[in-house]
C-alpha cells in the first residue's frame, strides 16, 4: 500500500526535522523568536510530517482491512502529504507563498471526501 509506506517515510522525515530544528529551538531569538512567522511554519511543517502520516497510515490500513479501493483519495492523500510540509517552509522564508497552502489543503479535503463516499 502507497499510503502506509508514505506514512512511514512521513514519521522519517518528521524525526528529521524534529532533530534538525531542535539543534537551534533553544535559542531564544532564533528565526525572530518563538512567535514568529518563520518558527511557526517550521512547527507547523515538523508537525505536518507526523499528522498527514496518520492521516495515510489510516487510509492505508482501512483499505487493507476493508478491501475498499480509493485510487483517487489515495493519490490525493499522497499529494497533500508530500506538498504540506513543502509549502510550510517556503512560507518561512518567503510569506508570499502562504497562498499555496490551498494545494495540501484541498487535497486532503477532497481525498476524505472521496474515501467517506467509497465507504458509505
Amino acid at each position: 500500500m502507497p499510503n502506509i509506506l508514505a506514512a512511514w517515510i512521513g514519521f522519517l522525515l518528521g524525526a528529521l526535522s524534529g532533530a534538525a530544528t531542535g539543534l537551534f529551538f533553544h535559542r531564544t531569538e532564533w528565526l525572530g523568536g518563538y512567535a514568529t512567522w518563520p518558527r511557526r511554519m517550521i512547527r507547523l511543517a515538523h508537525i505536518a510530517f507526523f499528522g498527514l502520516g496518520f492521516l495515510n497510515l489510516g487510509m492505508g490500513l482501512t483499505m487493507c482491512a476493508t478491501g475498499i479501493a480509493a485510487p483517487a483519495a489515495s493519490i490525493l492523500m499522497l499529494a497533500g502529504a508530500a506538498t504540506m510540509p513543502p509549502v510550510c517552509y517556503a512560507s518561512a522564508f518567503h510569506p508570499p507563498c502562504r497562498h499555496l497552502f490551498f494545494i495540501p489543503a484541498g487535497a486532503v479535503l477532497v481525498s476524505i471526501v472521496l474515501f467517506i463516499e467509497r465507504m458509505v
